[in-house]
């Protein structure tokens, strides 16, 4: 071998280790993906019936909840008027009407 041969040498083993150490970290990727996706899968088809049953009795309740809340609002705005109100009688000494 030559002098110039040598660090060709070195450099082709170090390029080999840093294959190496590439393909191990992209196998154990490769292991965790496939581990998720597989996770995924299990979920998605022995939630799906459940999940969409528990959606809709939420979105459901989310309704009456949206109504009732706007039920309160008209009657605390009633009440306010009423409250502003007496309070311009009692204001008048309640002579006005």
């Amino acid at each position: 071998m030559s002098g110039g041969e040598k660090p060709d040498l070195e450099a082709l083993r170090e390029l080999e280790r840093v294959l190496r150490s590439l393909e191990d970290e992209l196998a154990s990727w490769r292991r965790r993906a496939l581990a998720s996706e597989g996770r995924l899968g299990e979920l998605t088809h022995s939630g799906s019936a459940e999940s969409l049953t528990r959606s809709k009795q939420l979105q459901d309740e989310n309704r009456e909840l949206e109504r009732r809340l706007e039920t309160a609002k008209l009657r605390m705005a009633d009440l306010l008027d009423r409250l502003h109100f007496l309070e311009q009688q009692r204001g008048n000494g309640g002579t006005e009407r």
